[in-house]
This record gives structure tokens, C-alpha cells and sequence, in this order.
């Protein structure tokens, strides 16, 4: 598989964008540049699988690719949040405590 230099960027400027979002949507706050980067460009393959398995096709261009990956990084953000537990009494969430 060949990129050019103008998929490439693509491929960083919808991660880092949806990446951002997708972090002030379900945390309040983004991960940092790199943090966005990654969580943007997994939420975009997740997209990719996802919606069209729901039925789901937003077109082409970039803003459909943005909302894509978006989408798909408020999934991947919502399953490491349950699995970790973090925020809002997950399963480690003040079981047991005594204050």
C-alpha cells in the first residue's frame, strides 16, 4: 500500500480533528495532540467497520470523513470507559469505601 504525502495528511488532520471532538464529546476535554491524533485514526477505522454494518452512509468528502471517524472514536471512547472504570461509578467506582 502506497500513501502520498496528500493522504497522509488527510489521514492526520480528520485524526487529530476527530480525535478532538470525540474527547470534549465524551470526557470534556481533548488527550493532547498525539493523544487526539491516535484516538481520531482508530475511531476512524471503527467508523469505517461500524456504520456500514448499521446501515449508516454519510457520503464522501472531508466532512464525512470527519464525522466517520467521530463517530467511531466516541465508540472506542465509551468502551475504554467502561472498561477501565473511570468516571461515574464504573466497577471500581467507591466500592467498599468509608468516608
Amino acid at each position: 500500500m502506497h500513501l502520498s504525502n496528500e493522504s497522509l495528511l488527510v489521514i492526520i488532520v480528520v485524526g487529530i480533528v476527530a480525535g478532538w471532538l470525540a474527547g470534549n464529546i465524551v470526557r470534556g476535554g481533548g488527550y493532547g495532540l498525539i493523544g487526539d491524533l491516535v484516538v481520531g485514526v482508530i475511531g476512524a477505522f471503527i467508523g469505517d467497520w461500524l456504520l456500514p454494518q448499521l446501515s449508516i452512509h454519510l457520503g464522501t468528502g472531508m466532512v464525512a470523513l470527519i464525522v466517520n471517524a467521530t463517530l467511531g472514536a466516541i465508540v472506542l471512547l465509551i468502551v475504554l470507559r467502561l472498561i477501565s472504570g473511570v468516571g461515574g461509578g464504573g466497577w471500581r467506582g467507591g466500592v467498599g469505601r468509608r468516608w
